[in-house]
C-alpha cells in the first residue's frame, strides 16, 4: 500500500485541498479531502490524473534533428519518409530495446503514464523474420519494464506498398507480413506480455493504414482480434496524396470509408485524420472513436492542422502522443494543438465547448481520451482508477502567480515539462523529485547504442 498526501489534486469533481490518496495493487483504492499528512505519506503539491502518450513510434526519437536539412525541391512527408526508411535499415534488436527505453524515459518525465507504441518494425534488416517472430516486440516489452511505464503495445499490420496491394518497397521490407503471420506475431507478443509485463499493460493491433493493408486483410485481423476490447488503432487521411489515392482505389476518402466498412467503436483510435470534410468529422466524432492527434509531429512534417471546433462540438473524444518523438513535451503537445487551430482560424481560445479553460478542457479532454485509446482504466482521479497520476509543482515560477482555476492554462500555455515533480505509471512510482529512477542507466544503455548505430551508419 502507497499513500500520496497533494496540498491540491484534480479529482474527477473538481478540485479537492488536502488529499490522501490510497494506492493498492496499481489502483487508487481510497480517497480522503480535508485531511492531515500521515507519517510515511509521499508528500506532493498538486497531483493531476496523468496522460497517456497514445501513439509512438520510438526508434524513431534516434533520428530527431537528422531531417532538417532542406535539400534541393519541396521536402514533404513522403521525402522525410524515404529519409527515414534509409535509417531503419540499420538498426538492431539492442539498440531498439535501448532507445524505446529512453522514449519512455522522456516521456514518464513529461507526465506521460503510459504509451501507445505502434509497432512496426519486426524483422531482420534483409526482412527475414526473426526465429523467436516477436523479437522486436519482446525488446519494445522489456524497454518497457526497465521503465516502468504503462504499455499498450501495438503490432502493426504493414503488407503493402500502397492501394490495390502494391508490393512492398526495398526500404520497407522489415515492417511487412502477410496476415497469417501478422496473427501469429501478435498471439506470441501477446504471450510474452502476460509472461513478463504488470497486468495493466494491452496488447491490441495496428492496421498500419489503408494503403498498407487491403479491405480483406483488414477484416480477417479483426475477426481474429478475439477480445473485442483491445485497442484498435490506424493512421488515417494523414496527407491529402493520401486521401487522394484511397478515394481512387477504393472509392471514398479514408475515413468515409473506414467508418462504412468497418466496425469503428470506442476501442479504436484513429491517428491524425488530418484531412477530413465536416460530415466525416462529425461522423467520425459519433463513432465513439478517439482522434489520435500527434500536433508536435504533424507541425514537423507539414501534416495540417485538425478540424478541432467541428469535432469538439460534435463530442469527439481526442488524445495525443508523440509519435515520431522529434520532440517528446506533453505541455508541447497541447499548445501546439491550441496553437494549430488559432493560426488556422485567426481566432483564440478555441478548443474548448462554450465558455471555459481552454487549458483545463485540453487537459482533462486528452487525459480521459488518451486512456480510452490505450484501454485503460484512468484518466481521472477517481477509486477504482488505475494510480496513473502525476504531480506538478505550482510554486515553479511559470504557475506561482495563477490561481487554482488557472493551474491547468498556465501548465499548458505557461509551462514547461520540468513543472512535473513525481509521476506513477499504475502505482509504480517512477519519477521522483523530477528525475526518472532509472535514469542513469538507460542513459548509459542510450548512448552505447547511439555509438554503435552511428558507426553502422557511416
Amino acid at each position: 500500500m502507497t499513500v500520496i498526501f497533494a496540498n491540491r489534486a484534480l479529482l474527477a469533481t473538481g478540485w479537492v485541498q488536502n488529499t490522501r490518496l490510497t494506492l493498492r495493487d496499481g489502483t487508487i483504492s481510497a480517497i480522503e479531502s480535508g485531511a492531515e499528512p500521515q507519517a510515511g505519506d509521499q508528500h506532493v503539491d498538486t497531483i493531476l490524473p496523468a496522460l497517456a502518450n497514445l501513439h509512438s513510434h520510438s526508434f524513431q526519437r534516434a533520428m530527431a534533428g537528422m531531417t532538417e536539412y532542406r535539400k534541393a525541391g519541396r521536402d514533404s512527408f513522403w521525402t522525410w519518409r524515404d529519409l527515414m526508411y534509409r535509417f531503419t535499415a540499420h538498426l538492431t534488436p539492442e539498440q531498439i530495446e535501448a532507445i524505446a527505453a529512453l522514449v519512455f524515459l522522456e516521456m514518464q518525465e513529461a507526465g506521460y503514464a503510459s504509451v501507445g507504441e505502434f509497432h512496426y518494425l519486426h524483422h531482420q534488416k534483409s526482412g527475414k523474420p526473426y526465429d523467436n517472430l516477436s523479437e522486436h516486440s519482446d525488446r519494445i516489452m522489456a524497454a518497457a519494464q526497465l521503465s516502468g511505464i504503462g504499455l499498450t503495445h501495438l503490432p502493426v499490420l504493414y503488407s503493402y506498398a500502397g492501394v490495390g496491394k502494391q508490393p512492398l518497397e526495398q526500404g520497407q521490407m522489415r515492417f511487412g507480413n502477410d496476415v497469417d503471420r501478422f496473427c501469429r506475431l501478435v498471439d506470441q507478443a501477446r504471450t510474452h506480455a502476460k509472461a513478463t509485463l504488470p497486468a495493466d499493460c494491452r496488447v491490441g493491433i495496428a492496421p498500419h493504414s489503408l494503403r498498407a493493408t487491403a479491405p480483406d486483410d483488414l477484416a480477417i485481423v479483426l475477426a481474429a482480434q478475439g477480445n473485442a476490447s483491445n485497442p484498435v488503432h490506424i493512421h488515417i487521411a494523414e496527407q491529402p496524396k493520401e486521401v487522394q489515392e484511397v478515394q481512387a482505389g477504393l472509392g471514398a476518402r479514408p475515413v468515409e470509408w473506414l467508418l462504412d466498412n468497418a466496425p469503428v467503436d470506442e476501442n479504436w483510435c484513429l491517428i491524425h485524420a488530418t484531412h477530413m470534410t465536416e460530415s466525416e468529422t462529425r461522423a467520425m466524432a459519433a463513432s465513439g472513436a478517439v482522434a489520435g492527434l500527434c500536433p508536435v509531429t504533424e507541425a514537423n512534417l507539414g501534416d495540417g492542422p485538425f478540424n478541432g471546433p467541428t469535432y469538439l462540438e460534435a463530442g469527439g473524444a481526442f488524445g495525443v502522443g508523440s509519435d515520431s518523438n522529434v520532440l517528446i513535451s506533453l505541455t508541447e503537445e497541447l499548445r501546439t494543438l491550441e496553437y494549430s487551430q488559432r493560426l488556422r482560424d485567426l481566432s483564440r481560445n478555441v478548443l474548448v465547448r462554450g465558455e471555459g479553460s481552454v487549458g483545463h478542457a485540453l487537459y482533462t479532454g486528452a487525459a480521459q481520451g488518451g486512456a480510452q485509446a490505450l484501454g485503460r482504466t484512468a484518466g481521472t482521479i477517481a477509486p477504482g482508477q488505475l494510480a496513473d497520476l502525476v504531480a506538478i509543482d505550482s510554486n515553479h515560477p511559470s504557475l506561482c502567480a495563477l490561481g487554482q482555476d488557472q493551474l491547468l492554462d498556465g501548465l499548458v500555455f505557461a509551462a514547461k515539462d520540468h513543472v512535473v515533480t513525481d509521476l506513477w505509471s499504475a502505482g509504480r512510482h517512477c519519477v521522483q523529485a523530477g528525475r526518472h529512477i532509472a535514469r542513469d542507466q538507460i542513459l548509459a544503455r542510450y548512448r552505447s547504442a547511439m555509438t554503435e548505430l552511428l558507426a553502422a551508419i557511416g
